[in-house]
């Protein structure tokens, strides 16, 4: 799980690389090169049965999870770009909340006084992001909600790791296909227009991308998940690191009180999560018990 977390939270400085390339040509190879290595994956364990089982009438709902963390990455990678690092942390800091408060619209799951007060102390640290700089955080906002939509069909799809994304990236090799040669096509793109150099860190995406997610979904299912979810935040904390230390990138006293109320705000959703997972454990403990008496 920390190697999931690390590599992803680091990868603000391979995107960086990659800077003089335009993002939906650096997305469009994130999408591909994965489908190899994961298609590779599945036929070496004899699970392309299960990738066409699961696609089947679903894959409509497949689909849109696939645009989903489609422009989640685009906009990831476009933020490195342009210098705008620290907003994307900002936007994976506040994800856990906002998938909290979709859970509460979608599915009428209840919240606790913590958790409802650490929902409000990210709502105001946005807020004064907003007011502080006149400038609304898009990118985090973005990052932040399509990332928990994704989360949210995810959880209605109920499949491993690995089939799932690789039938999110089957669904949109199409369209990065047919943009790469596209781009072949007039010149603007491909190794002629990029070298040799900058495909092979094109080509290193798909580890990039397919290695964390083999072992996260390794580790979701040895670790509980309040420890899942503390260690999550080790990939915002690592991007924000980046961004300030290694980028560069702006600091000022807004950026400062919005982050200390989102840090606040997680502290108070995490003690809540703790709390809850440890009642559970008990109540199964209870339950074992009085089974064997």
């Amino acid at each position: 799980m920390i190697g999931a977390c690390t590599i992803w939270g680091l990868s603000p400085l391979f995107y960086k690389l990659l800077a003089h390339v335009p993002p939906l040509e650096v997305l469009s190879y994130r999408t591909l090169w994965p489908l190899g290595l994961f298609g590779a994956i599945l036929a070496i364990q004899g699970q392309l049965g299960r990738l066409r089982a699961f696609l089947g009438r679903r894959w409509p709902i497949v689909a849109l999870a696939a645009i989903m963390i489609s422009i989640n990455w685009g906009f990831y990678i476009w933020s490195i770009q342009v210098e705008r690092a620290m907003e994307a942390s900002l936007g994976y800091y506040t994800f856990p909340l906002v998938a909290v408060l979709m859970g509460v619209v979608v599915f009428g799951e209840r919240l606790a006084l913590l958790q409802w007060l650490a929902v409000g102390m990210a709502t105001a640290g946005v807020l004064v992001l907003t007011f502080g700089l006149g400038l609304v955080p898009v990118v985090a906002l973005i990052l932040a909600v399509t990332f928990g939509f994704y989360g949210l069909i995810k959880k209605r799809l109920q499949s491993g790791a690995m089939i799932s994304v690789t039938a999110e990236v089957l669904l949109l090799s199409p369209l990065a296909t047919g943009w790469l040669i596209w781009l072949a096509s007039s010149g603007s793109g491909g190794p002629q227009a990029t070298g040799w150099e900058t495909q092979l860190l094109l080509a290193l995406s798909g580890p990039m991308t397919a290695g964390p997610l083999i072992l996260f979904s390794y580790a979701t299912h040895r670790v509980n998940l309040a420890t899942v979810g503390l260690l999550q935040y080790l990939n915002p904390t690592l991007q924000f690191l980046c961004a300030a230390l290694v980028f560069g990138e702006p600091f000022t006293r807004w950026h400062g009180l919005t982050f200390a109320l989102i840090w606040a705000a997680l502290a108070l959703y995490s003690a809540q999560a703790l709390r809850a997972d440890r009642a559970a454990r008990r109540r199964a403990i209870n339950a074992s018990r009085s089974e064997t008496v």
